[in-house]
């Protein structure tokens, strides 16, 4: 007969906590594997990402930064290459006018409208497209994309109001309130691109 101080009353003493402590230990290793398992599966999600090499590649071609390349075509298809209503084709939405206006300035001879439905083309043409808007309009990426979103034509009316009242023209002035979700959506969504895709 064993005592009640004896070591088998030691023994079933310490069970229950050999036991929390596996418990414990199971919780950490689930979680450490399901944690970012959850936290890739959420990005995925609410920002996706396809065709990064792509977009790296004309992010260096085009000295842009690839965050807003992403940003761009987030807000424009969320990845999701489709034609708008408006007739607008692939991952980045370029109009068959735009494309082929682009396709003239870079000298695209062998250019087809049908080719914007090919990701690597659709984004070398949007790429493309941004830069000459940011050259267009001095760096500004605020006005680059208030002329991708709402056309060049409407942003060179908006300065040309603001210059003749002698104020200044940012986010806050642009008149259409599609147009400045837009800007500002493509905004965020570079931010969050840069952070957390490092791109």
């Amino acid at each position: 007969m064993i005592s009640p101080g004896g070591s088998r009353g030691g023994a079933v003493a310490r069970r229950p906590a050999v036991v929390l402590v596996a418990v414990l230990v199971g919780a950490v290793v689930v979680l450490v594997v399901l944690v970012p398992l959850v936290k890739h599966f959420v990005r995925e999600l609410t920002y996706p990402l396809r065709y990064a090499t792509i977009i790296r590649r004309e992010a260096r071609v085009e000295h842009l930064d690839p965050a807003l390349i992403a940003a761009v075509i987030y807000a424009e298809s969320k990845f999701d290459a489709r034609t708008s209503s408006a007739g607008a084709l692939g991952l980045m939405q370029i109009l068959p006018s735009t494309s082929r206006y682009l396709a003239n300035l870079s000298g695209g001879t062998q250019f087809r409208v049908a080719d914007l439905t090919e990701p690597a083309v659709n984004i070398a043409y949007g790429s493309y497209y941004l830069r000459y808007l940011l050259n267009r309009y001095g760096g500004s990426e605020t006005l680059a994309l208030a002329a991708y979103n709402a056309g060049a034509t409407n942003v060179n009316k908006w300065l040309a109001v603001a210059r003749s009242r002698g104020e200044p023209f940012d986010l806050a002035a642009i008149p259409f309130s599609q147009t400045r979700a837009y800007v500002a959506k493509v905004e965020a969504a570079q931010l969050t691109y840069r952070k957390d895709y490092s791109l």
